[in-house]
C-alpha cells in the first residue's frame, strides 16, 4: 500500500486545529506541519501555522471573515495547499484521509469510515451531544465537498470506554427508558487515554493489556480515567462530558436537582438553539456557564493557581481587601479542584484494587501546573503516591514521558506527566486499519459523497 497524506482534525468550541501527517499502512505517523485557530469565541481569530517543527506563522490576526469552525478549517486547508514549502500538498487530491475528532461516538468501539449510514447515525447522537459534535460534522460535511478524493474517518472520544463493565456503565433507572434513549455512560477523552496508556506502559517497559493506571486529563475540560489492563475500566464523565470533575466553564458533577433551584427556566430551550442544534437552559448554565468561570470569572487556571499561591492580604499592609478576596476565592476554586481529583483517584484505587503501576497527569493543568500534581500527590500520599519536588518544579516538561514522583521500590507506584497527542493518536489509528486503506471503501465512498 502506497504511503498517503493524512489529516487530523480537532473541531474545539473556540478553534480548530489541523495537524498534517505522512502515513504508511502499519507504521508510525511521521508528522509535516500543524496548523491552528484560535479564539472564535474571543475575536479576533489568530493562526499558528508550524512546518517540520519550525514555526512559520507565530500568532497572525485572521483579516478573512471567519465566523466558525467550517470557515476557520476552509482558512486552514488554503494555508497548508498553498504553502511551497509543504511539497507533499500540491493540491486537495494529494490528501488521501482525514480523521475527525468526535466526541460522542454512542456505541462505536472504533473509528469508522464515514459513510451515508454513520453519519446518520452521528446526526441522531446529536441529542445526546448538542454542545459537542455538531461543530465537528459540520467540518465532515466540508470536507465530504471540498476533498472528494480523501476517505473521512471518524475517531471518537468515547470509544477508548467501550470497555467499562455493565456494572459500573448502568445508571439505576428503569432499563428499558435507558436502552431505549441510550442513557449509560460513554466516558470522553479517550483518544487522549488511549495515547496516555501506550505511552505510559512503554516507559514502565510493560505491553500496554499489562498495565494499570490512574490517568488524568486536566485541561478546560478534565476527567479521570482508571485503566485495567489497558483497557478502561471506569472514567469520570457519563452519559456526556458534564459529569465528573469541574472545568473551565462546566460544573462537573452537582445534585441534579440543584439547577432546578438555580434558575427558573431551566427546561426553556436556550436562545442559543438552532433547528438543528436544541441546547435548554439547564444544559447551557451546566455546560457554559460553570465552572472557573462562574466561582472566579476566569477560565485561566494559571490566573487561579497563581493567585492561589500568592500572598493575602493579612501578610501585607498594602494588600487590599480585593486582593484578599481574589486570594481566597482562587484559593477556594483550587481547593475544590484538587478534591475532586483526589476523591476520584481513591476510588478507582479500591476499584483497581490496589494494583496501580503509575498515577499519570496529563492535558494543558496537568502538564503545566506543577503545584497542583504536588497537591494532589501529598493528599493521596496515604495510598503510596510521592512526589519528587524538585523534577516536579522543573520549569518544563520537554518529553513525551517523564518522571515527577520519587522512585521507590519495584512494588510502590509512579507518578507520570505524559504530553497526550490526540492529533497523532487519530492518524496512527487510521495508518493501522486496513478498511481505512481499501480500494473497494474508496469506491463505495465517492459513490456516497456524489448522492450526498
Amino acid at each position: 500500500m502506497k504511503k498517503k497524506i493524512a489529516l487530523s482534525v480537532n473541531a474545539g468550541s473556540s478553534s480548530v486545529k489541523v495537524s498534517v501527517y505522512d502515513v504508511e499502512f502499519g507504521q508510525a505517523p511521521v508528522q509535516l506541519a500543524e496548523a491552528q485557530i484560535s479564539g472564535l469565541t474571543s475575536p479576533p481569530p489568530t493562526l499558528k501555522y508550524v512546518r517540520d517543527g519550525k514555526t512559520v506563522i507565530k500568532a497572525k490576526e485572521v483579516d478573512d471573515n471567519i465566523e466558525g469552525q467550517r470557515d476557520a478549517f476552509s482558512l486552514l486547508l488554503e494555508t497548508l495547499v498553498e504553502d511551497e514549502d509543504l511539497p507533499q500538498i500540491k493540491s486537495k487530491e494529494d490528501i488521501g484521509i482525514v480523521c475527525h475528532r468526535i466526541v460522542h461516538g454512542g456505541d462505536y468501539s472504533k473509528p469508522q469510515l464515514i459513510s451515508n449510514e454513520t453519519y446518520e447515525h452521528l446526526e441522531n447522537l446529536n441529542d445526546l451531544a448538542p454542545l459537542h459534535n455538531a461543530n465537528s460534522l459540520g467540518i465532515v460535511q466540508l470536507c465530504i465537498r471540498a476533498l472528494p478524493t480523501a476517505n473521512n474517518v471518524a475517531c471518537f472520544d468515547s470509544q477508548f470506554h467501550s470497555t467499562i463493565p455493565e456494572h459500573i456503565r448502568t445508571y439505576p433507572i428503569n432499563r428499558d427508558i435507558a436502552r431505549s434513549n441510550k442513557l449509560r455512560k460513554y466516558g470522553f477523552h479517550g483518544i487522549s487515554y488511549a495515547f496516555i496508556t501506550r505511552s505510559a506502559a512503554e516507559f514502565l517497559g510493560k505491553e500496554p493489556d499489562e498495565v494499570n493506571i490512574i490517568a488524568l486529563h486536566l485541561g478546560s475540560g478534565a476527567s479521570a480515567c482508571a485503566i485495567k489492563n489497558g483497557k478502561s475500566w471506569d472514567t469520570s464523565m457519563g452519559l456526556t462530558p458534564l459529569a465528573g470533575l469541574p472545568g473551565a466553564t462546566r460544573s462537573g458533577s452537582v445534585d441534579p436537582s440543584l439547577v432546578f433551584h438555580y434558575a427558573s427556566d431551566v427546561g426553556k430551550l436556550s436562545p442559543a438553539s438552532t433547528s438543528d442544534l436544541h441546547i435548554s437552559r439547564a444544559e447551557e448554565i451546566l455546560n457554559k456557564e460553570s465552572g472557573w468561570k462562574a466561582l472566579t470569572g476566569t477560565t485561566d487556571f494559571g490566573k487561579i493557581t497563581s493567585s492561589a499561591f500568592s500572598s493575602s492580604s493579612s501578610s501585607s499592609s498594602s494588600s487590599s481587601d480585593d486582593d484578599d478576596d481574589d486570594h481566597e476565592v482562587m484559593k477556594l476554586a483550587f481547593d475544590l479542584f484538587v478534591d475532586r481529583i483526589c476523591g476520584f483517584i481513591g476510588s478507582y484505587y479500591v476499584s483497581l484494587r490496589g494494583k496501580v503501576d503509575a498515577l499519570v497527569f496529563a492535558g494543558g493543568i496537568g502538564e503545566k501546573s506543577p503545584q497542583l500534581r504536588a497537591a494532589v500527590v501529598d493528599q493521596i500520599s496515604c495510598l503510596g503516591f510521592q512526589i519528587d519536588d524538585e523534577v516536579n518544579n522543573k520549569n518544563e516538561i520537554r518529553n513525551v514521558v517523564e518522571e515527577v514522583g520519587k522512585k521507590g521500590g519495584l512494588d510502590e507506584p509512579r507518578v507520570l506527566v505524559v504530553q497526550t497527542d490526540e492529533q497523532f493518536e487519530m492518524a496512527r489509528a487510521c495508518a493501522e486499519d486496513a478498511e481505512f486503506w481499501s480500494k473497494e471503501k474508496d469506491k463505495m465512498m465517492m459513490t456516497w459523497r456524489d448522492d450526498k
